[in-house]
């Protein structure tokens, strides 16, 4: 039989090693799911990202087509020509602006 001092002495390097080698497993095992995380909080990002440039470039055709047909002024009510519209118009300011020139001189007097 081997001396007990020796006998402790391989029992504790054994224990040492078995713990170095649990303790590596258990800080792979960490970083491995760390990086599983952090790419799929990656590509979620991605998507995301792609989801909402994707409804805002949709918004923004469906908006430019509406823009450029009936937004402006409907189809069914367009002057004849281009030159009545700008005179409505500034008919129409000259109204407005009579109108809070009226207002303001109520609030003052």
């Amino acid at each position: 039989m081997s001396n007990p001092i020796v006998h402790a002495f391989f029992v504790g390097r054994a224990l040492a090693e078995l713990l170095y080698e649990q303790a590596e497993h258990s800080l792979t095992d960490a970083l491995s799911e760390l990086g599983k995380f952090d790419a799929e909080q990656r590509e979620r990002l991605r998507q995301f990202t792609a989801q909402v440039l994707e409804r805002a470039n949709r918004e923004e055709e469906v908006t430019m087509r509406a823009r450029t047909t009936t937004a402006i002024v409907p189809l069914d009510s367009q002057p004849a020509d281009l030159q009545a519209m700008i005179d409505d118009l500034r008919a129409e300011t000259a109204r407005l602006r009579a109108e809070l020139k009226r207002y303001r001189n109520q609030q003052v007097g």
